[in-house]
């Protein structure tokens, strides 16, 4: 069996085989990497299915009114847009190219909300002719533009206003989207918000929807969603009378995943509980109308879903001062480590029940000395040959992933019943080539 500290950190469907070795999805870890390669990245699809479903039900039990949609940014493509269609979510982009990826997944329109601090004209173009379901608006510059867009082609956006409550989830600095000082949104606190709201109501051709805001993420805690919740719908009661009808509310997403066997994350129905329970009562207090409620989950639901696979090449011991296990993957194809020193478990695919009994620091194969999977942890006494497992490794590995060193991008397998099916094949020389004249 996996170890019980760690069971929640890896997809549901994780176990071990008679082998000795990891299996995800009833799929030996081992056998994987041979017909696909290192780095890989698996990603679980009964785990990524529950996860869509917990958050939609959790919501849709204590709200009717309510809508899940994938935030894109964690990871897409179109066989995942394919599935999150199929599991009743829209999808929240924040490019054209997502906006495309929508489109070739088959996901309704109606469906898409257009995210992004300075989207282009081309990009807000593209959207419009789609007849892409909401742009979130961000700026004054946008808003004047998204409007002569919309009258040149002759049509009316459907809009949200994205504010900024001021209020601090206690996340990494690069990841806190929701304070005054911060590239997105409107800043209720400036006054910055009450007039974009006032001029997106008298904009002919954009019709206000209602109100957005994101906190950033991973959150851990409820309570800045229920603050950021009661403030923001108290700011929209102020304009009611200056012709605010809120029909649609969102509070974003954000929520946190276990990234080791110390995260203890609030589950969907505690998100849940604490941002419904919060717009009901505030709504009630302020005798307002019940919006519309859209969540926007990304790294909660594909996060738990993914595991990366790696094989171990060279082991260089420092005596004294630290063993560096060497993988043939890292910073181009999981750079939250070094952006964010971000935290991870790592385990013997291999091996996943033998005792882990030397302290080594996982690095990659990348010319920088910052890049480092995971330092000073527990495996096995390593070997070269050996495979590596990290899981929590579905969100913003794949989506953040780069050519640095001109080394190829993993592929992506689905695991499902003991089958595999590649959904993003390995990058070649040739199409790292592709572009260069």
């Amino acid at each position: 069996m996996l170890p019980s500290h760690l069971t929640h950190v890896f997809p549901d469907t994780t176990n071990t085989n008679a082998a000795g070795h990891l299996t995800v999805g009833g799929c030996d870890a081992t056998e994987l990497v041979e017909q696909y390669g290192t780095p890989l990245y698996v990603l679980d699809e009964a785990t990524l299915r529950s996860r869509c479903q917990q958050f939609a039900r959790s919501f849709a039990e204590r709200y009717s009114n309510s809508q899940a949609v994938y935030a894109s940014k964690a990871y897409i493509n179109p066989a995942l847009a394919r599935i999150f269609a199929e599991e009743g979510l829209g999808l929240d982009v924040v490019s054209g190219g997502e906006l495309a990826v929508a489109q070739a997944g088959d996901v309704p329109l109606e469906h898409v909300y257009f995210h992004g601090n300075n989207k282009t004209p081309a990009e807000l173009e593209e959207a419009v002719s789609a007849g892409i379901g909401r742009v979130v608006v961000d700026s004054f510059h946008e808003l004047d533009l998204l409007e002569r867009i919309c009258a040149d082609a002759g049509k009316t956006q459907d809009i949200l206003v994205r504010v900024s409550p001021g209020i601090d989830p206690h996340t990494h600095a690069y990841t806190t989207t929701g304070i005054i000082d911060s590239k997105f949104g409107f800043s209720i606190q400036t006054g910055d918000a009450e007039r974009a709201v006032l001029q997106a109501i008298s904009a002919p051709h954009l019709n206000l929807k209602g109100l957005h805001f994101h906190l950033g993420s991973p959150i851990f805690e409820l309570e800045p969603y229920q603050a950021a919740t009661d403030l923001v719908l108290r700011f929209a009661s102020g304009l009611r009378e200056q012709g605010l009808e809120l029909q649609e509310f969102s509070p974003g997403g954000g929520f946190a995943i276990a990234y080791t066997r110390d995260d203890a994350p609030p589950s969907a129905a505690d998100y849940a509980e604490a941002i419904v329970g919060t717009l009901k009562a505030t709504c009630s207090e302020l005798g307002m109308e019940q919006p519309n409620l859209v969540i926007e989950p990304g790294r909660s639901i594909i996060g738990p879903a993914g595991v990366a696979l790696y094989r171990i090449g060279a082991i260089k011991d420092i005596p004294g001062i630290r063993t560096y296990v060497s993988v043939d993957g890292g910073m181009g194809d999981n750079i939250r480590p070094a952006l964010y020193q971000a935290s991870y478990e790592v385990l013997s695919a291999n091996r996943p029940t033998a005792e882990p009994d030397t302290t080594v620091t996982i690095a990659g194969k990348y010319c920088e000395s910052g890049d480092v999977l995971a330092s000073d942890i527990l495996l096995p006494a390593p070997s070269a040959g050996d495979v590596i497992a990290i899981p929590a490794a579905g969100a913003y590995c794949p989506s953040m992933a780069s050519n640095y060193n001109l080394n190829p991008r993993p592929p992506i397998v689905l695991v499902k019943d003991g089958e595999s099916r590649l959904i993003r094949r390995r990058e070649s020389y040739a199409d790292m080539m592709l572009c260069d004249l």
